[in-house]
């Protein structure tokens, strides 16, 4: 026990003066920040002021008073650890500094317009602004630096900081004190009071700036926060992380009790000096990525809808509060869902020490974000430091006061008067780049905010050996909410030895990045509106427009009879003296013969302008249809295709049958189900039952390839089911209210009947045509 007790004294001596050493350095930190108050003072009276009396008390109130606090108990506990020996007490200067935190209070009350004024005071007045831009502050008496010069905003921050160290200290004096010893209860004291006022004012505390500091001594600052899914044990995990100076911390939201305030929760931390990020090829040891099918995040994404419109309905009809917050929930955690389970590009962390963690994200903009801001901490000077449960409790719970991001980025968040966002299809054409400094392969992709998160949507080609890559290709991307379009330039990467096995990891260096706001006043022209983002010194020009989506439903027919675009399908066969638009079958052959393993066949969009040219190509049908076919990019191919059955004046199902379709797909029974359906294909005319049923193979064939095209039956389905159904303008008059509702319910019951027939076994004309007899009903 004696030994201990030494032990314990020992250590007790060794964090006394440790503190001593940073008392002193507290001490003329303010004693740099009084040194330009008095000849302030002097000259405030002159006609030639500086500042005047009041800008002065405003600036430098309480800091007196704080120094000759700290200067006395400075005096008073120096020669007290310099002739240290077991029985010094020093108990009661530690409680009487805790019970002068009264002027703290004051200053930390005063903190926010005294760094505000002497902002405005410098920004107006050029001696000021020379003065407060380099303080001299003394070195400690035994250090070889003479002087080291401090702002006077990094001074004025000092006091928070030192009440926070003064409770650490307390903490590491009573761990050290026996609790029989004199000093016990007088430590014991201080620490409650101190406590309890730094809870109190970590409320008021300009919270961009953490009131804990860095090994180096150095303000621990919030550099960047927000949400990320974290692959924890094989399951994925939303996780809140923050970016500090100098450290990681990935935390999660602890469940508040009622009225109480929520806290976090730390999972892990890294010292970014410990802080790698491995390349893809260290990376193989960790875990695969599961992703989600698809048609599973299409499906939750149409149920969103649906709620959405339904929580519309309910408040146009003062629907009651009740059903619209049950409503609400539900849209809520089918967000979290999609949130939880869309992103699947890693972003890997991993500590020098051993460990590695697995973020997955949903945009390479936002991955190359945060790995941008931790390269640059780490271009300082960095410790690396384990931190004691203590520092690690101060630090995790200043993470909810200083939080840039606080909710969690689903739309059920947003506050009704907040913008909903944009609906609909935006066109956009990425014409060229200029800015490069030496050649290289180049291409753009395009991302937008839907359903809150950013998810990419269009890449252009690569344009190789170029600094001026022209691409002049346009795009027609779907909104969801969208608020923000990025636009991310890049490097191709061909080396083989990178390319690795995760098809998601991302190899190719960002050359730049940047986004602009989508201003729904702005945007919503019939004109072309031409802009340029700047990045790293690249500038990429682009033009967009946006078609809301009441617009885009439109079926337009042609006013010419010739061609093929927006004319009857009835009048296109007759003419040609086929069974399927030549337009089909040359379109579904090139398909089949190369762009039956291009990943995501018919949900890439092509090139618009290599569609609108193949359009004008089939319109005149120009001999050179077949050389075209065969040099053109298999997805603005697919794009034609898809154009054309959505021109058509009527759709391919006709309005006739459209409310019997969608009847249809309701019935339960299979039995009933199968009889309604195949008399419905049996209704059809002609040339639209045999080129759907042509249509539909091919379909089923591109499917096979799931493996490879990642298109399976339900994504198809998901591209084709409103192509081929959604019924033209007139006839859809009756029932239309808003377009976003209609959308959400039709769609999903549209894909459903494409997806009912693809997934029927073969369906062959003449048996239908010859099992006619059996079914009389009427449609």
């Amino acid at each position: 026990g004696e030994r201990d007790a030494g032990k314990g004294l020992e250590m007790r001596k060794l964090v006394l003066s440790g503190f001593l050493a940073s008392e002193e350095i507290y001490i003329n930190q303010l004693e740099a920040l009084l040194l330009p108050m008095k000849p302030l003072k002097a000259t405030a009276t002159t006609s030639q002021p500086v500042l005047t009396l009041q800008q002065i008390e405003t600036i430098f109130y309480k800091i007196q008073d704080i120094y000759e606090i700290h200067k006395e108990f400075y005096d008073s506990l120096c020669p007290k650890v310099q002739q240290w020996d077991s029985n010094v007490t020093m108990g009661h200067l530690f409680q009487k500094l805790a019970s002068q935190l009264g002027v703290y209070k004051a200053f930390v009350d005063n903190y926010k317009i005294a760094l505000e004024t002497a902002e405005k005071c410098s920004q107006s007045n050029y001696q000021f602004q020379k003065i407060s831009e380099e303080l001299k502050v003394k070195g400690p008496k035994d250090s070889k630096e003479s002087h080291t010069s401090v702002t006077m905003e990094a001074l004025l921050y000092k006091p928070i900081d030192r009440v926070t160290r003064s409770t650490l200290v307390l903490h590491d004096l009573l761990k050290h004190t026996p609790s029989d010893h004199p000093d016990y209860p007088l430590l014991q004291d201080a620490l409650r009071i101190s406590q309890n006022f730094l809870s109190s004012i970590n409320e008021d505390i300009d919270p961009r700036r953490t009131a804990v500091t860095t090994p180096k001594g150095e303000t621990r600052q919030l550099v960047k926060d927000g949400f990320l899914v974290e692959l924890s044990e094989g399951s994925r995990k939303l996780r809140h992380v923050f970016l500090f100076t100098d450290v990681l911390l990935c935390a999660k939201l602890k469940k508040a009790a009622v009225g109480k305030h929520q806290q976090y929760d730390c999972k892990w931390y890294v010292p970014l000096a410990d802080l790698v990020f491995p390349s893809p090829e260290e990376s193989e040891h960790c875990p695969q990525v599961h992703v989600i099918p698809d048609h599973e995040l299409e499906d939750m994404k149409m149920k969103i809808s649906a709620i959405k419109s339904e929580v519309q309905k309910e408040k146009a009809n003062k629907g009651q509060s009740r059903a619209i917050e049950r409503l609400k929930k539900k849209m809520f955690e089918n967000e979290f869902w999609l949130l939880l389970n869309s992103p699947a590009i890693p972003f890997r962390i991993h500590n020098r020490n051993g460990k590695s963690y697995l973020f997955l994200l949903s945009s390479d903009y936002e991955r190359s974000e945060w790995r941008e801001a931790i390269q640059k901490l780490q271009k300082k000077d960095l410790q690396a430091f384990v931190l004691s449960s203590v520092e690690l409790q101060v630090l995790t719970g200043s993470c909810f006061k200083l939080r840039t991001v606080h909710n969690i980025p689903v739309t059920s968040n947003k506050d009704d008067d907040e913008s909903p966002g944009l609906y609909g299809f935006l066109h956009v054409i990425v014409h060229s780049a200029k800015g490069f400094k030496q050649s290289a392969n180049l291409y753009c992709t395009l991302e937008v905010d839907s359903f809150g998160y950013f998810v990419s949507k269009a890449k252009t080609r690569v344009f190789r050996d170029t600094t001026e890559p022209q691409w002049n290709e346009e795009f027609e991307i779907e909104l969801e909410g969208s608020q923000s379009l990025r636009i991310l330039c890049y490097e191709k990467c061909y080396d083989k030895t990178k390319l690795n096995k995760d098809n998601n990891e991302i190899v190719d260096k960002i050359m730049g990045k940047g986004q602009i706001q989508l201003d729904p006043q702005a945007v919503q022209t019939k004109n072309w509106h031409m802009d340029v983002i700047e990045m790293n010194g690249i500038k990429v020009e682009f033009s967009m427009k946006f078609t809301s989506r009441d617009m885009s439903l439109k079926r337009t027919p042609s006013k010419k009879q010739t061609g093929v675009f927006g004319v009857k399908i009835s009048v296109v066969t007759k003419r040609e003296r086929s069974k399927v638009p030549y337009i089909v079958r040359q379109c579904i052959e090139e398909v089949e013969k190369r762009g039956i393993e291009e990943v995501g066949i018919y949900r890439i969009s092509g090139v618009a302008t290599d569609i609108q040219a193949l359009k004008a190509v089939f319109d005149a049908n120009n001999k050179d249809i077949l050389v075209m076919l065969s040099d053109m990019d298999i997805n603005a191919i697919a794009g034609t295709l898809k154009l054309y059955f959505r021109e058509l004046p009527e759709p391919l199902l006709t309005d006739r049958l459209y409310p019997a379709f969608m009847e249809g797909i309701a019935l339960s029974d299979p039995a009933a189900k199968e009889n309604c359906m195949m008399h419905l294909l049996r209704s059809l005319p002609d040339p639209n039952l045999i080129t759907f049923l042509f249509l539909l193979e091919h379909l089923k064939r591109v499917a096979e390839k799931e493996p490879i095209n990642k298109m399976s039956l339900h994504n198809l389905a998901t591209v084709f089911g409103p192509t081929l159904l959604r019924p033209s303008e007139g006839e859809s008059k009756g029932h239309l209210t808003l377009a976003s509702d209609i959308w959400s319910h039709d769609v999903m019951a549209q894909v459903q009947v494409l997806l009912y027939y693809l997934q029927h076994p073969p369906i062959s004309f003449t048996e239908l045509k010859r099992n006619t007899l059996y079914f009389s009903t009427d449609v």
